[in-house]
């Protein structure tokens, strides 16, 4: 399945995942991946320092991420540039692709689930979804965060709308958010110390989501960091609130006092 919104050719500026098919010595020739067209990566392009042995750079078989530099249709030419691409460019060109094929992937599974065929749920799907998210994994992911309610608000009909949710639910490890505070906790009775030990640990030890994970340290007595790492924003504050509450609670009751303040 290809993306039902990606136009027959690249255009100059353009980022692309290529193979490289074979190597002469004026440059490579390449296959765009996204597109199953050929292209050229011109030996002057590949480095911006002298090129003794493009094989230095490139090799038969290599998936390299490329920068558009020409677009003729009419002769079915596309002149490529790697010395134009940045490290940051290319780490999110690949992630870019990556999910995109995980995302076809998922919309297979739920061909498969509901017995339809893969063309159908894509072109029930994909547009609305891009249109709505930018993308048709970070609408995935969306699902799998919120439920299916996001996808419906796209257009998408309830029923494909839950079979999505579904599977992106079971595929999709959704990525770990942070939110941070910090808790001053202060007990000047015999054994202070102590109690201060153990209110910092009922925080750590309150009932939570097994994925989620709590991170206490000392920044400079009596102030304490806490770290939450949760799937979405408002399970991590839920989390972070409910631990420094404990926390203060349980060193009141030793006849200590304790704060909290949210940090960024």
């Amino acid at each position: 399945m290809a993306s039902s919104t990606k136009a027959d050719w690249p255009e100059s500026g353009d980022l692309v995942l290529a193979s490289v098919l074979r190597i002469t010595d004026y440059g490579a020739y390449v296959s765009l991946d996204e597109y199953g067209k050929e292209g050229l990566l011109h030996v002057s392009e590949v480095s911006s320092g002298w090129v003794r042995n493009i094989r230095d750079f490139v090799r038969e078989g290599q998936k390299v991420v490329l920068k558009v530099l020409r677009v003729n249709a009419e002769k079915g030419h596309i002149d490529l540039s790697l010395r134009r691409v940045s490290r940051r460019e290319r780490r999110e060109k690949v992630l870019s692709w990556k999910r995109e094929r995980k995302a076809e992937s998922l919309l297979r599974s739920v061909s498969e689930k509901l017995k339809i065929p893969p063309e159908e749920v894509y072109a029930k799907t994909a547009t609305l979804i891009e249109e709505k998210f930018g993308g048709i994994y970070e609408g995935l992911e969306k699902a799998a965060r919120e439920g299916p309610k996001p996808l419906i608000e796209a257009g998408l009909p309830q029923d494909l709308a839950t079979t999505i949710t579904e599977v992106a639910k079971e595929k999709i490890r959704l990525p770990l958010v942070k939110v941070k505070g910090t808790i001053e906790l202060q007990c000047t009775k015999p054994k202070g110390a102590i109690h201060i030990r153990d209110a910092l640990m009922s925080a750590q030890q309150i009932e939570k989501p097994k994925e989620v994970k709590i991170q206490i340290y000392v920044v400079a007595t009596p102030k304490y960091a806490i770290e939450v790492l949760a799937e979405d924003y408002k399970e991590a504050e839920r989390i972070i609130q409910q631990a420094a509450e404990t926390a203060i609670k349980t060193i009141t009751k030793t006849g200590g006092k304790g704060a909290f303040q949210r940090t960024k």
